[in-house]
């Protein structure tokens, strides 16, 4: 056994603190120099990560105490990422449960928690933010033992220890009255002594022949593909032959080029890892996720994690607008999306790419509209342009019946705003299953199908003054509710290409919302805007105003234009209707109908019909 080493997965749902507890970690270990320049959540290195405030892919790094190797990984807080979670919970000893003081355990934790259970994982509970005004520290404990009581735990799992604290003060205790006056020692000491003594040593043997299992993947111009896992029996030595075991079952003998050991938040070659530790490996081709490392003379492949199927798909195609390639957008064509989607799916276990129905289309299957959305959106940033349409929910069929898949769904809701809530998700074929006074706020969980959720965000914002917050997760497949209505405004459709102008726009102001700004670039087949009835309307917003000899010099200067609606790309993926699509550009993100122009659209409804 490693006596010397602890393996900790840090769990915790979006925004409650996870990233900035494993800062403080850092630098009270002495992981950065005295004179070193350290930003926030040095955890979230993807640009992504920093500007939502969450963790998307899942990472890892190692601070030590007092001799002790703790590594800690970090996993996303997001259900949509569940295909990291499962993959990362699998090399973690124990668990550190990090929930917010005010709000409690949220459905993501939910999620996660149950994956580590299921890996019989020991957990530490932290209630994070004790200084927040509206903190209630000894109710939320509560909840979370009545959590696990619901998630099946073990005796035990419900023997856990509680810190008080705040990560980004860097301090925890386990004296909540001591918490309540600002702490005690003001430092992590505490909870690191927690670590070692309530998480277990790895019981992997160093002296049996080797078995490593690849959990992620990550990517070196000068070495090519690195393998991260954790070594589960013997050890991991460089220039060594081995043996690789696909998921498949193929075997091949290999040699382990070289070996990478974790070090605070990089990582350094070395002769050899022992078992208990995690460590990255280079030099073998086409290793893939779950995929197992084995001694010449004792080539035994470890389980295969399971990874949850995907629940929406959506269909990329090549971006044929007549705007296509002026917004600089570099990789437009089918070979570059087929190229830069194979890449994604060596590190990308959750996603399932497949031809579309076209030779320039690809169906994509992922476990969300986030999960797919933050795919699209690192491609728009890389410089790829293309479109895509409405997301499609995967039914099942289970003996002879049909099954959608179910998410969880959490609202906190101002209290005077509850009933227009529970209508907009009651016309969404949601349940309503609890209902909890909370403070102000009043929090409602239902379970609703996926496809009732899409486009729901908006409505609730709406619906509350922009105080809604709601957060979903994955619950199960179940009977399909019936038909859910669909977005029940009807669009502005541009009839013609050229620049917007303020007349035009003034002219349909009473027509509806706009998407486009004065003096917008648009074209024939373009959503400018939203129609105020059910049905689409095109309409002309290039025209201009004939100039004529009477003029009134104050007329335009103080009509002011309401601002357009602007959308992201989960929000245009939520937005869009059956015959529409998102077109997606380096500098874009805009509306339009499949088919352009309009006698096309109306022939291809009349085939419709007739069909």
């Amino acid at each position: 056994m490693a006596q010397n080493i602890r393996n900790v997965a840090i769990i915790a749902h979006v925004d409650h603190g996870k990233t900035t507890l494993v800062d403080g970690l850092l630098r009270q270990t002495g992981t950065f120099r005295d004179n070193q320049a350290v930003g926030e959540c040095v955890m979230d290195s993807n640009e992504l990560e920093k500007e939502r405030g969450i963790t998307i892919l899942a990472k890892n790094t190692v601070v030590t105490y007092r001799g002790t190797r703790i590594n800690i990984i970090d996993t996303p807080g997001h259900a949509d990422f569940g295909g990291e979670v499962e993959r990362v919970l699998s090399m973690a000893d124990g668990v550190l449960l990090l929930v917010d003081a005010a709000e409690g355990p949220m459905p993501q934790t939910r999620f996660v928690l149950q994956k580590a259970f299921s890996h019989h994982l020991k957990p530490i509970v932290v209630v994070n933010k004790i200084d927040k005004p509206d903190a209630r520290p000894q109710e939320v404990v509560n909840e979370v033992f009545d959590l696990f009581i619901d998630l099946d735990a073990d005796e035990q799992a419900l023997e856990f220890p509680v810190f008080y604290g705040s990560g980004r003060q860097g301090w925890m205790t386990t004296d909540l009255a001591a918490a309540r006056q600002g702490g005690e020692g003001k430092n992590l000491q505490t909870l690191f002594e927690a670590i070692l003594a309530h998480i277990p040593a790895p019981k992997d043997d160093p002296d049996q022949p080797l078995q490593f299992r690849v959990t992620t993947l990550d990517w070196s111009d000068y070495v090519g593909r690195i393998a991260i896992g954790r070594v589960h029996r013997g050890r991991m030595r460089q220039n060594e032959r081995v043996v690789h075991l696909s998921r498949s079952g193929a075997q091949k003998e290999v040699t382990v080029r070289g070996v990478y050991r974790f070090v605070g938040l990089s990582r350094e070659e070395a002769k050899e890892v022992e078992a208990g530790d995690l460590c990255g490996i280079y030099g073998v081709e086409d290793i893939q996720i779950g995929d197992t490392v084995a001694a010449l003379d004792r080539p035994e492949a470890m389980p295969v994690i399971a990874i949850d199927e995907p629940t929406m798909t959506i269909v990329m195609r090549v971006n044929d607008s007549p705007f296509a390639g002026r917004d600089g957008g570099k990789f437009m064509t089918s070979r570059h999306l087929r190229e830069r989607l194979e890449k994604e799916l060596r590190v990308n276990v959750a996603l399932r790419v497949e031809p579309g129905d076209t030779a320039d289309s690809f169906k994509l299957s992922g476990r969300g509209v986030m999960h797919l959305g933050f795919l699209l959106e690192t491609m728009r940033r890389e410089g790829y342009e293309f479109a895509v349409a409405k997301p499609q929910v995967l039914f099942r069929d289970v003996d002879g019946e049909k099954q959608e898949p179910i998410e969880y769904l959490t609202v906190d809701a101002p209290a005077d705003a509850v009933g227009k809530v529970i209508e907009i998700l009651g016309t969404r074929k949601a349940e309503l299953l609890k209902m909890d006074r909370k403070g102000t706020f009043t929090r409602l969980e239902f379970t609703v199908p996926a496809r009732g959720l899409i486009g729901v965000r908006s409505r609730l914002l709406n619906a509350t003054a922009g105080q809604a917050t709601m957060h979903h997760v994955f619950h199960g497949y179940g009977p399909y509710r019936g038909a859910i209505e669909e977005r029940t405004a009807g669009v502005l459709v541009s009839m013609a290409q050229g620049q917007t102008t303020f007349y035009a726009l003034d002219g349909l102001r009473d027509r509806g919302a706009f998407f486009v700004p004065e003096g917008a670039e648009v074209y024939e087949g373009m959503l400018v805007g939203e129609h105020c009835k059910d049905n689409d309307l095109v309409v002309n917003v290039v025209r201009e105003k004939k100039a004529t000899n009477i003029r009134s010099s104050t007329k335009e200067t103080f009509v002011k234009l309401p601002p357009p609606r602007a959308f992201n790309v989960e929000d245009a993926l939520e937005y869009v209707g059956e015959d529409e699509l998102v077109e997606i550009t380096a500098k874009a993100v805009r509306l339009r109908k499949a088919h352009l122009r309009e006698s096309d659209r109306k022939r291809n409804e009349r085939s419709r019909e007739s069909v």
